[in-house]
């Protein structure tokens, strides 16, 4: 059987300048209605965690989740899959500093740029303002990263920086750990914490 994993394959691949048969087929066989583009793995994660933590299938429900791999590509994936491509729905969730990117990227396919969700600074930003300093600092204890957070927090150019900021930061200084944390922090959110660009995607898809 077909599935999400194969369809975001031949997407990349398409955009890549490959052929666009195999998605279409796939596209079809998923009975696919809406595509959410990300910029990145641990945006991913993060959306795979929530809808995971609300019982939601997005597959069966005829949502594909799309990272880019940066948001500069969202353009060649707006074409590809929205009104010009394989006609679904467009949605997405991005940067405050991105958000150029997805407008013009939607505005040039026809898509609605009312369905761009934006975090104030990104994803992680918003996450840790969500559950607060101390919090991620326990999940951070919890993951075995708090040597290499306090190892961290002693770099000069750390020092009389916001909390908030630090932390993001670190999240962010070895490959894989915002993937990896993007799934834990949705993990750790009570039902009233989500924050408002992911609770606004959710509703939207």
């Amino acid at each position: 059987m077909a599935d999400m994993g194969a369809f975001r394959d031949t997407v990349t691949a398409w955009a890549a300048g490959g052929p666009g048969d195999p998605a279409r087929e796939l596209a079809e066989r998923l009975s696919l209605r809406t595509a959410v583009l990300l910029e990145g793995l641990s945006d991913l994660a993060a959306v795979d965690a929530l809808a995971a933590a609300r019982g939601r299938n997005l597959e069966a429900e005829g949502v594909c989740v799309v990272p880019m791999g940066g948001a500069m590509n969202v353009g060649r994936f707006a074409r590809l899959l929205g009104p010009t491509g394989l006609g679904l729905r467009l949605t997405g969730l991005c940067d405050v500093r991105e958000h150029g990117f997805y407008v013009r990227g939607f505005e040039r396919t026809g898509a609605a740029r009312h369905d761009i969700h934006v975090c104030t600074a990104d994803l992680e930003d918003e996450l840790i303002r969500a559950l607060g300093i101390a919090r991620v600092t326990d999940l951070v204890r919890t993951e075995g990263d708090l040597r290499p957070l306090q190892t961290f927090l002693r770099q000069p150019a750390q020092q009389g920086r916001p909390a908030e900021q630090q932390l993001r930061r670190f999240l962010g200084t070895k490959k894989g750990r915002k993937i990896h944390y993007g799934r834990v922090l949705v993990e750790a959110l009570a039902a009233d914490q989500v924050p408002a660009p992911l609770e606004d995607l959710f509703a939207a898809v």
